[in-house]
């Protein structure tokens, strides 16, 4: 596949807009905000949830989302996606009928930013999950794509307020999408995945947020065996990464970065000492340590 098959569009005008402000010393200031917006889905008849979306891709994060909550199953077909921009809605329908309302008073509120949720039995799938042992990460690899992401355009680097997913294939970003929650934005990536039939096992995914419980039940639910992150960890996290056998690596900027589970998967085939510190114009305005 090619680099960058999907690149953020930080020049879209519905995406984000400039407002007038005062900056610490008192002077007139333009900044860059992102845009939020609610998007209502349903599967068939029913609804399931209201998200807070930056509004591009609605049919991909639809589709992702459902995947990535057991609603919608790897071998269902998908009849019609319908997407109203003025009621804000977006309709997935399936050739299955599907009922979830037991399942929709299960939500457990994660520490993803924007409201992430994910419901009760999530977990009962993701301890079954067997990711492929022989997938591997080259450090030559993750150095070329740390600085191919960070450097590319995107709302992250303009605006802040954002979090981006990378869909990787060895040193090649293939899909970067972002988004105020960064669950939104793997949902986008599983949604592209499950339309145009990818097979995750070879993959490696990159984020900007944290390496939280949530990214990791994600990333392994879509059969992903590598997750990056330029951000930290949480502790649950690092647990359920252990646990499923998924490599996790987080802090990567420039030449660093630290592996807490998997480490078994990573080829040193660079030296360090060749690569460069992280150039500072290209970190996110007002980003944190682990943000």
């Amino acid at each position: 596949m090619d680099e960058f098959l999907i690149r953020p569009t930080p020049d879209d005008p519905k995406l984000s807009s400039t407002v007038d402000g005062v900056d610490h010393d008192g002077q007139a200031v333009q900044v860059n905000v992102v845009s939020e917006r609610a998007l209502t889905l349903f599967l068939n008849a029913q609804e399931i949830v209201t998200m807070m979306t930056i509004g591009d891709h609605p049919d991909l994060l639809a589709v992702g989302y459902l995947l990535n909550q057991n609603m919608l199953k790897p071998d269902d077909v998908i009849t019609g996606i319908d997407y109203d921009d003025d009621l804000e809605v977006v309709i997935v329908r399936t050739e299955r009928e599907t009922n979830y309302e037991e399942k929709l008073k299960k939500k457990v509120r994660t520490s993803g930013c924007a409201q992430g949720t994910v419901f009760g039995d999530i977990m009962d799938s993701f301890e079954s999950i067997n990711l492929p042992e022989n997938a591997s990460l080259k450090t030559s690899w993750l150095y070329a794509l740390t600085k191919k992401i960070n450097t590319e355009p995107s709302l992250y680097l303009s605006a802040g307020a954002i979090h981006g997913c990378v869909l990787c294939a060895e040193d090649r970003p293939l899909v970067y999408m972002e988004d105020v929650g960064r669950h939104n934005a793997v949902d986008k990536i599983a949604g592209w995945m499950h339309m145009n039939g990818v097979d995750p096992s070879d993959k490696i995914f990159y984020t900007t947020g944290r390496l939280t419980s949530e990214m990791v039940i994600k990333t392994a639910m879509m059969g992903i065996p590598i997750l990056v992150s330029r951000s930290g960890f949480t502790a649950s996290g690092v647990e359920l990464a252990r646990e499923v056998g998924l490599t996790l690596i987080g802090r990567a900027r420039g030449k660093r970065f630290v592996a807490l589970s998997g480490a078994d998967r990573i080829v040193f085939d660079s030296d360090p000492a060749e690569i460069g510190d992280e150039d500072p114009k290209h970190r996110r305005k007002g980003s944190g340590k682990d943000s």
